[in-house]
């Protein structure tokens, strides 16, 4: 449980998160000099959401925030030290501390399976306004969507889109008010890869897993017609039906850039009088999958945002919802405290085995993955990957952890998973949308701006600077949360309750802005030749 620390130099000036802890938090910036606890007095001063020590640590020392080890002090620490890249980093921890320790003392102890604990169910669950497809599957959107095989039809599948825009030509649209609008989503790649690697499969699932998305009515799949990833293979490989509202084709086929642009505005004018023949119905939260995602974070994540989602999302779950955790590079060095709610050791052992594949992925190409901390990070507090993905663990609440996925991989079970996934939202919360999650929940404490369609993004404050600051890209302020105006409870319920609004219909601030379209980023893991 975070205190702040109230004392006559500065009131509430500080955080203490655990009793363990070698640093406090910084509430404010606080000018050289302050006492920040009885004896403690700032050596220097010290930017909001930094680190504190709060006692004396020698080269070497391990330093814990949360009770956890974030890193070693790399030279000696004074109490009142501002503790950052300056004098902390995690050295010879990267790799280290596997399930059964090692000489220097770092000990990640695995204990899989030691904190499962069963959900308390509601009943009746909560239920948002939906909308119901024929297949019995729900939706919190409906869009119809362009996808794209290759590089090389992305020119065609935006003017296509562009017929449809609102905001351009609000004559198309005029007549289908329950249509969400007409998106294309377009990537870089598809051709000069293997025919047969990992790279190309990956790509296929994401694309796939966008073709099916219960948020779309129908989509067009338009190609060149030379690349490497063929269309019909994609369609094969992934078990997809051509029909109606599975539409492929390509340019060399039809003849043309502007004939296919003409050949995808006639058969979306086909569709939409159908896509419009919708209506949202209640409809159960169990239908209900939620990607968790943090960008722009600061050190106030692991605080606030992060922490008051995952109180949120143990109500979503008890209410039979789902979410997805992701970004593999953001839990390193804070999986043990997802494999100790692992349903079974095979769940843990996929964990593992991923962050084992990560170390390995670095380690052959010279890097590190303490480089995850982006500077953003860095100038809001955040100084170490294990400091980073303490904090950004939170976002998972206490619920049991019931699957482990590949990137873009099918979700098969109803509760807490992660997907493997890099760190760089937009080719995270991809693979995300791609298992199936049909409403975003994205924390940042730098102000990040993010949308991804056909999807609702809402964005949580960690600070209410930034919500002050950034307020019409920000859905809630959980800055309250520090400066006393509610409790973890009630944030919680307050995110929960957003949760049911936005899928209901709700439009969160990055779709008012327009954000989606070019958010849609698969990870492109192989070799371009």
């Amino acid at each position: 449980m975070a205190l702040i620390e109230h004392t006559t130099e500065a009131p509430a000036s500080i955080i203490r998160l655990h009793e363990r802890d070698d640093v406090v938090i910084a509430r404010l910036p606080l000018p050289k000099g302050s006492e920040i606890l009885p004896g403690i007095v700032l050596t220097s001063a010290v930017p909001a959401a930094h680190k504190i020590a709060i006692r004396a640590l020698q080269p070497g020392d391990m330093v814990r925030r949360y009770g956890q080890i974030i890193g070693r002090a790399t030279r000696g620490i004074a109490s009142g030290d501002h503790v950052h890249v300056h004098n902390l980093g995690i050295g010879d921890l990267e790799g280290d501390g596997h399930e059964h320790g090692d000489a220097k003392g770092y000990v990640k102890d695995y204990a899989i399976g030691s904190e499962v604990t069963p959900v308390a169910r509601v009943s009746p669950a909560a239920t948002f306004l939906g909308i119901q497809r024929a297949d019995g599957r729900v939706a919190t959107r409906n869009y119809i969507g362009i996808l794209t095989s290759v590089n090389c039809s992305a020119t065609v599948a935006h003017a296509i889109a562009d017929h449809f825009r609102r905001d351009v030509h609000p004559e198309a649209m005029a007549p289908y008010p329950n249509v969400d609008g007409v998106v294309a989503l377009t990537h870089g790649v598809g051709c000069a890869v293997a025919a047969d690697g990992e790279a190309l499969e990956m790509l296929q699932r994401t694309l796939a897993g966008y073709a099916r998305h219960v948020n779309f009515a129908a989509v067009l799949v338009i190609g060149l017609g030379c690349e490497t990833n063929q269309i019909d293979t994609l369609i094969e490989s992934q078990g997809l039906e051509p029909g109606p509202k599975l539409h492929p084709f390509t340019i060399q086929q039809i003849g043309g850039t502007t004939k296919a642009i003409a050949e995808g505005i006639r058969h979306i004018e086909l569709l939409l009088a159908e896509a419009n023949q919708v209506e949202r119905t209640p409809c159960s939260v169990e239908h209900l999958r939620v990607a968790l995602q943090c960008g722009g974070s600061d050190g106030y994540s692991g605080i606030t945002a992060n922490p008051a989602l995952g109180a949120a999302v143990d109500r979503l779950i008890a209410h039979g919802g789902s979410a997805v955790l992701a970004e593999t590079p953001e839990v390193y060095g804070a999986e043990h405290l997802l494999t100790r709610r692992a349903v079974s050791p095979a769940v843990a052992h996929k964990l593992i085995e991923r962050i084992h594949w990560w170390e390995a992925f670095c380690r052959v190409r010279g890097a590190s993955l303490d480089n995850n901390p982006s500077a953003g990070n860095k100038a809001g507090g955040l100084t170490t990957i294990l400091e980073k993905s303490l904090g950004a663990v939170a976002k998972a609440g206490t619920t049991p952890l019931v699957e482990v996925l590949e990137y873009a991989e099918p979700m098969r079970e109803r509760g807490l998973a992660f997907m493997d996934s890099p760190g760089f939202d937009p080719v995270s919360v991809t693979g995300q949308v791609a298992s199936g999650c049909n409403l975003i929940a994205f924390t940042t404490g730098r102000g990040s701006a993010f949308g991804c369609a056909p999807v609702p993004s809402m964005k949580l404050s960690t600070n209410s600077a930034l919500w002050r600051h950034q307020s019409d890209d920000m859905d809630i302020n959980c800055g309250a949360l520090i400066d006393g105006d509610i409790d973890m409870e009630q944030l919680g319920e307050q995110i929960f309750q957003r949760f049911l609004t936005l899928a209901s219909g709700e439009r969160s601030r990055s779709e008012r802005h327009g954000y989606g379209q070019q958010e849609f980023v698969p990870w492109q893991i192989g070799v371009i030749t």
